[in-house]
């Protein structure tokens, strides 16, 4: 019998490999309560990025790792934009951009236009650059509350952490992204 350390995992036995993932939550949101608490469940370390400390309940404080104001701290992250209506969400993700974060991406129904690109033109962001923040983010799943949102969200960051379509498509092919 092959030994498998994925399924010896899924059993509670091993380790997992490596540094845990970071994931940097923009702007504190019912949403961003709910990403916190099932990201910390799934092993990932998590900040908040809130220029406005404020806003940030002792809660959710107390679920990140770190609140911090300048999204230039978010190196090597998955950032995850919860609120698309914020007035500052343009300067933010310039200073996301500006960053080595490993994927970018703003909340956000299809049916609706994208309010970071004319924000991101204005403040002179390059076409290539808005283009590495993807929209909308998650698996699709028909999310309404803010519990399946983030849960969607985070299953299609863990998706493509580990180079897989997410859905049921299982092409075993593909191998993980780092």
């Amino acid at each position: 019998m092959t030994h498998d350390p994925a399924c010896e995992l899924a059993h509670g036995h091993g380790a997992v490999d490596g540094r845990a993932p970071a994931l940097a939550v923009v702007f504190a949101s019912a949403v961003a309560e709910h990403l916190v608490h099932f990201a910390h469940h799934l092993g990932w370390r998590c900040v908040l990025v809130e220029p406005k400390p404020q806003r940030v309940d002792d809660r959710l404080r107390a679920a990140c790792a770190a609140v911090i104001e300048d999204a230039r701290d978010v190196e090597d992250s998955d950032v995850v934009v919860s609120d698309h209506d914020r007035p500052e969400l343009g300067a933010v993700l310039r200073d996301v951009l500006g960053t080595s974060a490993r994927w970018v991406g703003v909340m956000g129904s299809p049916r609706h236009p994208a309010p970071h690109v004319p924000a991101l033109r204005d403040l002179g962001v390059s076409d290539d650059d808005i283009a590495r923040v993807h929209r909308p983010i998650g698996l699709n799943i028909g999310s309404r509350t803010p519990a399946e949102i983030a849960l969607s969200t985070l299953a299609g960051l863990v998706a493509d952490r580990n180079g897989r379509p997410g859905g049921f498509a299982f092409d075993q092919r593909a191998g993980p992204r780092r």
